[in-house]
């Protein structure tokens, strides 16, 4: 196994885990850093599907947690 394919399963474990949280600020910037990792991952291994959908769904991950942090003010 090379460290890319330690960083995907990295990136897989942080993102399955983000969705055993309840609180859901926590679970969308630990989802958000899962699909950062992924991002990394899919320029590593030149899968640019992979790169648009984490870039896409970290970016509303980080949209909604920005609003959370603003409502709890």
């Amino acid at each position: 196994m090379n460290w890319t394919e330690v960083l995907g399963y990295v990136a897989m474990v942080i993102v399955a885990t983000s969705f055993l949280l309840k609180d859901m600020l926590t679970l969308r910037i630990v989802n958000a850093v899962g699909c950062l990792c992924f991002v990394v991952y899919g320029f590593m291994t030149g899968a640019m599907p992979v790169v648009g959908l984490n870039l896409l769904v970290s970016g509303i991950n980080i949209y909604h947690a920005y609003n959370i942090l603003r409502a709890k003010k």
